[in-house]
């Protein structure tokens, strides 16, 4: 990006905040922007598409470029259980969700040595997508064992938090996890579903979860913006 253009994606943000621009509101057209900065429209054009890249505007071809709604962090302490859910909620943002699938299938070779379990332990699969004031920033796969879950699962529809559902469903109360914390490849598919901005970067928790009687009741992928969740731990000495 040239000083040029950032000096322009400056003084766009300016003009925005001067003239109290809302989120859905439409900007001026590149023409209009670059007759008043008093610069050719290629630069105004580059300085929007580093306002678009930062997830500030979204331009929409045929209609025009529009302020678009700023997601907050959604910080959590490592040392406290949060389901993706809470974290979403308590950054005041409206959660949302899209079902990708409920399926039965035997039990992957990690899932398997991490829980304990044969290769051949039937097990529920949860996917979804989890999504904050209707952008994605979070993506989870979740299994949990037949036998302790029972038949509780509608393979067409799953909302709400899991953990409301195995404690109101099961009777089964998660009370804590081990969780690992990884940067997944860059091919990774679950990945690149969160990759929504070009300075989007993935988290991804892998994550074991025990009831009050220590058992492995769940095992869960959790891939999280890092743009958008913050994690910290605090270490003593």
């Amino acid at each position: 990006m040239s000083a040029k253009q950032e000096t322009i994606k400056s003084r766009i943000e300016q003009w925005i905040t001067e003239h109290n621009v809302h989120a859905g509101d439409k900007l001026p057209s590149e023409s209009k922007l670059a007759t008043q900065f008093k610069v050719c429209r290629t630069t105004v054009r580059g300085a929007i598409r580093k306002l678009q890249d930062e997830g500030k505007l979204v331009v929409k071809h045929g209609s025009g470029t529009f302020l678009t709604q700023a997601l907050q962090h959604i910080p959590s302490s490592l040392d406290r259980l949060y389901s993706i859910g809470d974290m979403i909620r308590s950054a005041g943002l409206i959660e949302d969700q899209r079902l990708a699938y409920i399926i039965l299938e035997k039990c992957p070779p990690e899932v398997a040595e991490r829980m304990e379990l044969s290769v051949d332990e039937p097990m529920i699969v949860l996917e979804r997508s989890r999504m904050a004031n209707g952008e994605i920033v979070a993506h989870s796969i979740n299994y949990m064992p037949v036998q302790l879950v029972g038949n509780t699962f509608d393979e067409s529809v799953f909302t709400g938090s899991l953990f409301q559902h195995l404690e109101q469903q099961v009777g089964i109360e998660i009370v804590g996890a081990d969780s690992e914390l990884t940067v997944p490849l860059a091919t990774d598919p679950h990945s690149r579903k969160l990759l929504v901005h070009p300075q989007s970067s993935v988290l991804l928790l892998k994550q074991t979860h025990y009831d009050e009687m220590n058992r492995k009741i769940l095992y869960s992928y959790d891939y999280v913006r890092s743009d958008i969740f913050t994690f910290w731990i605090r270490r003593t000495r």
